[in-house]
């Protein structure tokens, strides 16, 4: 292969232009809001604002019932992985891949340009964020078959049963309830039990 067709190779794979999409940064597990903290006082810094656009963690509300009271949290939903909309010229994906905290960015191969998602995955997952942030909190299932709980809420309110059956999809539990001396079995949500 001559000088010139080398050039020209290089000249090709150069002289596309980058463009505006999302990446997948890989960050340390626990610590996506701190990088995402990083990633925009560096941007600030930087003054890279025009090619960085969005910094973002998709997370979820979870409800957790301890001791009768319920908890609201904020969790992950891709655990490990923040998702930034960038325009990666220049120093920009050298600079986002040495944050603290940043692995590296998903779907990179080494030493290689990063992968860019797929304009499905994005609407989805983005899809997916707002269906997140308009439901009010769902409640963490932290009970097993066989255990002994109390009813705190509803028409069995101060009632003692053991969980047979655990429904994730409808965040219900079927309980068997002792009513007038005989076993009786009952349906009920999440949030209307405790542990005893």
């Amino acid at each position: 292969m001559s000088a010139q067709t080398k050039t020209k190779v290089k000249e090709k794979k150069e002289s596309k232009p980058p463009v505006l999409s999302w990446y997948v940064l890989r960050a340390i597990s626990g610590q996506e809001k701190k990088v995402k903290q990083y990633i925009e006082i560096e941007i600030n810094r930087l003054k890279l604002n025009d090619h960085v656009l969005q910094v973002l963690i998709p997370t979820e509300k979870v409800i957790q019932v301890r001791n009768g009271k319920k908890t609201t949290k904020e969790r992950s939903f891709y655990p490990g992985y923040v998702l930034v909309e960038a325009i990666l010229a220049g120093e920009v994906a050298h600079t986002l891949k040495n944050i603290t905290g940043v692995i590296g960015f998903l779907g990179e191969t080494k030493g290689g340009e990063p992968v860019p998602m797929r304009i499905s995955e994005v609407n989805r997952i983005l899809g997916k964020v707002d269906e997140l942030t308009e439901a009010e909190g769902t409640i963490a299932n932290t009970y097993t078959v066989g255990e002994s709980i109390k009813v705190i809420n509803g028409p069995f309110n101060g009632f003692n049963g053991v969980i047979e059956e655990i429904n994730e999809e409808k965040k219900k539990i079927k309980v068997t309830v002792k009513i007038f001396g005989r076993k009786t079995p009952v349906e009920l949500g999440f949030g209307e039990v405790e542990r005893e």
